[in-house]
């Protein structure tokens, strides 16, 4: 059974409480995430920030949308996230050491963490497209 839902939202800071909100109802359509369901709206936050921070640069003036969208498919939930900012160079992602205590840099290990699969594919007519998996 393949279920899912999309929906567009602009590319920056703003829109990052709606994706989350967004995220939340999706997920909670599903009684076998229930209990992980905070972790994986923390996961999909974290990637959407990301994508505005560094594909858009913080930049609030832009007219691009980011696309994102929740799938159950065979016992897997996918985010996909779909944007037209700064092609991301993967080799360049990587978080911060935990020893280093500061705000910020956490996000890709947050991520990494809660998810069973992160991947960014290939996507056409889009310049990103970061895949977010967690079997249930």
């Amino acid at each position: 059974m393949r279920i899912f839902e999309k929906k567009d939202f602009p590319a920056n800071s703003r829109s990052l409480k709606d994706i989350r909100e967004f995220s939340r109802l999706v997920i909670s359509g599903s009684t076998l995430l229930e209990a992980n369901k905070d972790e994986l709206v923390l996961a999909i936050g974290e990637a959407a920030q990301n994508i505005v921070k560094h594909a858009y640069e913080d930049r609030q003036d832009t007219a691009d949308t980011m696309l994102i969208q929740i799938s159950f498919i065979d016992k897997k939930l996918e985010i996909g996230f779909f944007d037209k900012g700064k092609p991301i160079i993967k080799e360049n992602i990587k978080h911060r050491s935990l020893d280093d205590v500061k705000p910020g840099g956490l996000g890709t290990y947050f991520i990494k963490q809660i998810m069973d699969e992160v991947v960014f594919k290939d996507a056409k007519g889009w310049n990103n497209n970061l895949v977010l998996t967690k079997k249930y």
